[in-house]
């Protein structure tokens, strides 16, 4: 399929959504607003999927245990299912706090102008990012788009700067976290299986563990941050549990613990027999990890759709709110219609335009096999728990795009420790090659210096190969320095589009 076809298919979705808005609402008073606001949404949402889903199923693309049609069919069913199901039913009209209300004076449509325009920047920046194949957090994209729409309206003062700090801190914290995590994770995996003499032995005792691990994590993130929505009714099935507005750390945990045993105890007994069958060899080995990445993958789209789809539509219901009711609201709800632009547009765009950064995430950064990938889907997991409860600021995107870079750096580190045998290898073919000229220049038989002139170039090939070995560099730091300067310029860059577009919006109308 090519782009223009691509292309027309979203503006086709754009265009729907736009034309339901009309039909239910266009005899409400500034209701055109509504309609351009819908497309801007729209437009946001199947930006997330080509640019910020990728995150999720990169590494299980890249790593083989996926194809890019079987990734787009799973993540396109759990992000709508995480956004319909237990996507939230309240935002903030002001993403996460960073302008005051009181700077739209309490005109609501000044309001409007500013998240219609915090929505189209940030979706304009979140085309460009993913055309240059630059993944970023669609989280700070939102947040840009609406200080912009802020300064414009009202001013630098308007911007609450503490907040932005924390903005700023989780560009260093995210990565360094989700790094650190997934590194850990894949040096456990290599130094507790690859290094044993019985690999297959020690992949029984271990995988269960490492797995149960994944799944405790899983079940923790998904329980605080995705079952917010729907907790009232989980309460009315699980009366025994404590009476709360959402599921607390305790309980989150709980019900990991359990899913976590339950793991083990199943894997323990499934994967005794599956190593019956296996060889001792990487390959082989690899195979145990491909269903759990699988179920990772599925699981963090899930958690994603009910999470991040508020950056699509969180606007789209503030301006819902304010153009229905003709008021600014702290908080608003976001109707079903709103979730479905959301979830759905987001799965459109993942199918449309998902391919190049799934690539990108997966193959283009560090190469990745199944363990690898765990390991990133481990450190996903894992940091965000972790990060919510010490109320460090993080970023999904840049936790994921941290254990791509922690993978594939430790490789690299691992490699040094060994660089000393590359170094014999390279003088041991510099001393045969020597040799084999000498020998070369006292033989004077056509045939003998025939014979003796291919193994010079035989030594020469191999010398050749062990030296790229030795300079080979397992993380590509063009595209290193590429994705982390789109993280630093993603607020700025967004602000300016969003201040831009806003007076644009003001001047039409006026």
């Amino acid at each position: 399929m090519n782009n223009t076809i691509k292309t027309a298919l979203g503006v086709l979705f754009a265009l729907a959504a736009a034309l339901y808005v009309h039909l239910s609402f266009g005899e409400v008073n500034h209701s055109t607003f509504l309609i351009v606001a819908t497309l801007f949404g729209a437009y946001m949402a199947m930006n997330i999927g080509a640019n910020d889903v990728a995150n999720n199923m990169g590494p299980a693309v890249g790593s083989g245990a996926l194809t890019i049609a079987g990734a787009i069919l799973i993540a396109s069913i759990f992000e709508a299912s995480g956004a319909l199901i237990a996507g939230g039913d309240v935002v903030k009209t002001i993403k996460d706090g960073i302008i005051d209300p009181a700077a739209f004076a309490g005109d609501p449509m000044i309001f409007v102008y500013a998240m219609a325009s915090a929505l189209l920047a940030s979706a304009l920046w979140l085309t460009f990012a993913t055309y240059f194949k630059a993944p970023v957090s669609t989280t700070h994209s939102i947040v840009g788009g609406v200080m912009g729409a802020g300064i414009a309206a009202a001013g630098f003062t308007v911007v609450s700067w503490s907040t932005m700090g924390q903005i700023v801190a989780s560009w260093i914290i995210s990565p360094i976290l989700g790094g650190v995590i997934a590194a850990g994770f894949l040096y456990i995996i290599k130094s507790e299986i690859l290094h044993q003499d019985d690999r297959l032995k020690a992949a029984k005792h271990m995988v269960p563990i490492l797995v149960a691990v994944m799944s405790m994590a899983f079940i923790t993130y998904l329980t605080i941050k995705g079952l917010n929505h729907v907790w009232g009714n989980i309460l009315d099935v699980l009366s025994f549990l404590p009476k709360s507005d959402k599921p607390s750390i305790r309980i989150a945990l709980s019900f990991g613990l359990i899913g976590g045993v339950i793991t083990y105890i199943y894997l323990r007994l499934r994967i005794a027999k599956r190593v019956q069958n296996l060889q001792d060899n990487r390959t082989d080995l690899n195979k145990l990890f491909t269903i759990p990445l699988i179920f990772a993958s599925a699981l963090l789209s899930f958690a994603h759709g009910a999470n991040d789809v508020a950056n699509a539509v969180g606007p789209l219901a503030a301006i819902n709110d304010a153009i229905l009711n003709t008021q600014i609201s702290a908080k608003a709800s976001i109707p079903l219609w709103v979730m479905v632009v959301g979830g759905v547009g987001i799965s459109v765009g993942l199918a449309l335009f998902g391919p190049r950064l799934i690539k990108t995430v997966g193959s283009e950064i560090t190469e990745l096999d199944q363990m690898r990938a765990f390991s990133i889907m481990m450190a996903a997991a894992v940091t965000v728990v972790v990060a919510s409860q010490l109320g460090l600021p993080v970023s999904s995107t840049h936790i994921a795009l941290g254990g791509v870079f922690g993978v594939g750096f430790l490789r690299e580190w691992l490699e040094r420790n060994s660089m000393n045998e590359h170094r014999i290898k390279i003088a041991t073919h510099m001393d045969n090659i020597q040799a084999l000229r000498v020998k070369l220049k006292e033989t004077q038989k056509d045939e003998k210096r025939h014979k003796l002139q291919e193994k010079i170039i035989q030594e020469q090939m191999t010398l050749k190969t062990v030296k790229k070995d030795l300079k080979e560099s397992y993380v590509k730091r063009g595209m290193v320095g590429r994705i982390v300067a789109a993280w630093v310029i993603t607020v700025p860059v967004a602000a300016v589009l969003s201040a831009v577009v806003f007076y644009i919006l003001k001047g039409i109308g006026a």
